[in-house]
């Protein structure tokens, strides 16, 4: 059920991206720049536990390569919906500049840094991602109220991402592709992580409040701004029927929907939410689908 919709981690360091305005030379024209303007999470600076521990540019270098964008990557591994418009610079080890293409914001917000850049880059800006909220909803899985936790944070994803992307399209303005993501259902790992104590439940309930809960006010709230949607969750096969199975080592039978989200993600050996190698190269793939799609219609 792969939804397209018009709608919806960090050391500090410096990397200067060349400017258009910087480049000019009355003499001689130059080749013209122009910007792909990543936001959000550690999903969106690529963080991965293995290896080693290490941000990778993820999904956002497989997006800039494909369509020959500069990347200028804002985004701040641990991240919520109300840090990314509220804390200003990015405080820890995954943010900038630990990662391809970083800007660095000491003094702004990870919102008020890129639309600055937005601004100052018109006309140069082509695409808008954001990947935000995951870090909201994912203590829930360890709380003993999991519903209310759910219920508290999706609220909460919905009235910070409206006002994200309002923030982000009167800064790029109306012309410029805005494509929110959502994630993986990483807690379908639950199944079989831990192995001593494999939570089928929570397998199964996470794959409700994403399908009606968290991914509908993702996708409302991008729409009330004109920007567009990819349902990773969707793309990754999160909605198969939990009885049709698949065998896989060292899980043995497992719900099919289980088996790709341990191919693509660490949850099922290592716990951790964040997608691996090839979890990046699928979602980043997503995202230059619905950017060709917007580019031909």
């Amino acid at each position: 059920m792969v939804k397209r919709v018009l709608r919806p981690a960090l050391l500090m360091g410096l990397v200067v991206l060349p400017s258009f305005a910087s480049s000019y030379s009355s003499s001689k024209p130059t080749a013209r720049t122009d910007y792909y303007v990543s936001l959000g999470d550690s999903y969106a600076v690529g963080y991965q536990p293995a290896p080693r521990e290490a941000a990778t540019s993820g999904y956002t270098a497989v997006v800039a390569r494909a369509t020959h964008l500069t990347l200028a990557n804002f985004g701040c591994a641990g991240a919520t919906t109300a840090s990314i418009l509220e804390t200003k610079g990015c405080r820890g080890r995954y943010g900038p500049a630990a990662v391809r293409g970083a800007v660095a914001y000491s003094n702004k917000s990870q919102a008020a840094a890129a639309q600055a850049f937005i601004r100052s880059h018109h006309g140069h800006i082509g695409l808008i991602t954001i990947t935000i909220g995951g870090n909201d909803i994912t203590n829930c899985g360890s709380t003993s109220n999991v519903v209310p936790c759910f219920t508290s944070a999706i609220s909460a994803i919905q009235k910070d991402v409206a006002t994200l992307a309002s923030g982000l399209r009167s800064a790029a303005g109306t012309r410029t592709p805005i494509i929110g993501l959502t994630y993986p259902d990483v807690l379908l790992g639950s199944w079989v992580y831990p192995p001593s104590a494999p939570n089928h439940n929570l397998a199964s309930l996470s794959v409700t409040v994403f399908k009606n809960y968290i991914n509908p006010a993702l996708m409302s709230a991008y729409a009330k701004s004109q920007g567009h949607f990819v349902d990773i969750t969707a793309a990754t096969g999160a909605y198969t029927p939990l009885t049709e199975t698949a065998t896989q080592v060292p899980y043995g039978t497992i719900p099919k929907a289980v088996a790709q989200v341990c191919n693509l993600t660490w949850y099922c050996t290592r716990g951790s939410i964040h997608a691996n190698t090839a979890g990046y190269k699928f979602i980043g793939q997503q995202v230059v689908a619905e950017y060709n799609m917007l580019r031909a219609s």
